[in-house]
């Protein structure tokens, strides 16, 4: 068991992520269980402040899982009440509506947290 500090630079958290590698393995009630608990905290704290991950963009990302699943926009225009407001919407000429963010939820999976933010 190794001494357990808190991550302040990039080296720590780079000694911690190896320690985590070498320690993945461990099963519960091994003596190293904890240690191994404790510095997945520490990661996680510390890559929450450094190394955070935007917020994604509620457009791309109806773009993005339509390239995914190989969808055109007529393939959303019967959620979105047509093939010319799936264009506006996609092209930010149009906001989307709540109607229309719930349709993409139930039908597509999408987010609603992240479509929410388009509101």
């Amino acid at each position: 068991m190794s001494i357990i500090k808190p991550i302040r630079t990039e080296a720590d958290h780079h000694a911690a992520l190896a320690r985590v590698d070498v320690l993945f393995d461990t099963k519960p009630g091994d003596p190293n269980a904890d240690e191994f608990e404790v510095l997945i905290t520490l990661i996680e704290a510390y890559e929450a402040i450094h190394h955070s991950i935007p917020d994604p963009d509620p457009i791309e990302y109806i773009k993005y899982v339509m390239a995914e699943q190989g969808l055109r926009q007529r393939d959303l225009a019967v959620w979105l009440g047509g093939e010319n407001r799936v264009s506006e919407v996609l092209n930010r000429k149009r906001k989307l509506t709540a109607k229309m963010m719930k349709a993409l939820h139930e039908n597509l999976g999408l987010s609603a947290e992240v479509l929410l933010r388009a509101a």
